[in-house]
């Protein structure tokens, strides 16, 4: 398994972790995603170790709590051997308090997610998401208290704007508070849109990557082709895709294209999907998911080799998109580009 620096730390994690949104299937969205038990929770993670992936991922709002209580199960007795990475800002009940990212709720949500993963420490604690209801100040003050006080011991967050990532990375400096480290996005060949602005400022600001649903809730799987496009066992038949619906069109194009590079390099259009992701800047771990041993092995067959320069840009190619507006008139900047007729005398 390869390591890689997270961001400007000196935190070393494998490029893959196991995504843990599968675990307990708490309620109709999370069983969509999976429903996996303590029994074989523990035996992914032997599987992980033997393969060299020490890292988890999970969530207190994954099954209202199930996720990290039977992730806490599955790697008892062997703590100091694995990274944690879970997070909070997500509602978790009707308490207007219980939601956010306000010094209430996340040193709460963090002592609560600590009970649960039955440890005293997690490694990466992530914002889920952005609470604009919330100072930034407040928010940053708080994490930097639980870095502090040892409860974790190093920040990230998810799910950001690009303003919303360089202003807490500038109110961090001007304070000397604990920084974030990374950013957990969603970035896949299907979902590219992370490269318009958060993979420029990441490689400015040294902010690693953590990349969730790289195989876009399934579809990169395998499974999809322009004969069967909606497999009744996937994840998205069942409900649990989110965001906007992508051009099917764009789709098959780009599913085409990883057929294409399976059949050269004899590995599985997942695997290739993964691979291509791990090429790119800033990319410091990519989440991982599986509902049985099966997947999980598949998955890890996605390291230890690299596409060849053709191979990456024919999957560039069939991925593009137009971006929107400022990007386009960024990516024509005549510098950048041959001046257009219209430029020249």
């Amino acid at each position: 398994m390869e390591y890689r620096s997270l961001g400007a730390s000196g935190l070393k994690v494998p490029v893959l972790s196991l995504g843990t949104a599968t675990f307990g299937g708490g309620n109709d969205f999370f069983k969509a995603w999976g429903s996996t038990q303590v029994a074989e929770a523990s035996r992914m993670v032997d599987l992980c170790l033997d393969a060299g992936l020490t890292m988890f991922d999970t969530a207190n709002v994954y099954s209202a709590g199930m996720a990290e209580e039977i992730l806490g199960k599955a790697i008892e007795g062997r703590r100091n051997q694995v990274l944690i990475s879970t997070k909070a800002t997500f509602q978790m009940s009707n308490n207007p308090n219980d939601r956010g990212s306000s010094r209430h709720h996340l040193i709460k949500a963090c002592e609560d997610s600590l009970k649960r993963l039955q440890t005293d420490y997690i490694d990466i604690y992530h914002l889920h998401g952005f609470d604009n209801t919330t100072p930034i100040e407040e928010s940053l003050s708080a994490l930097n208290t639980l870095v502090q006080s040892g409860k974790i011991r190093y920040i990230a967050c998810s799910n950001f704007s690009g303003w919303q990532l360089m202003k807490a990375l500038s109110i961090s400096e001007r304070y000397g508070w604990a920084r974030y480290v990374a950013h957990q996005a969603h970035y896949s060949l299907l979902s590219r849109e992370f490269e318009w602005e958060l993979l420029p400022l990441g490689l400015d600001q040294n902010v690693g990557t953590i990349v969730w649903s790289p195989l876009s809730f399934g579809r990169l799987g395998g499974k999809y082709r322009r004969n069967n496009p909606l497999p009744a066992d996937s994840r998205v038949a069942q409900g649990g895709d989110q965001g906007p619906l992508p051009s099917e069109e764009l789709l098959y194009k780009i599913v085409d294209a990883l057929d294409e590079v399976a059949q050269e390099t004899g590995k599985t259009v997942a695997q290739v999907a993964l691979n291509w992701l791990l090429q790119r800047p800033t990319i410091s771990n990519i989440i991982i998911g599986a509902r049985n041993e099966e997947q999980l092995k598949q998955n890890f067959g996605a390291v230890g080799w690299n596409l060849t320069t053709e191979q990456v840009k024919k999957l560039d190619a069939a991925s593009d998109r137009d971006p929107i507006y400022p990007y386009w008139h960024q990516r024509d900047f005549p510098y950048l580009k041959p001046v257009p007729d219209f430029y020249k005398k």
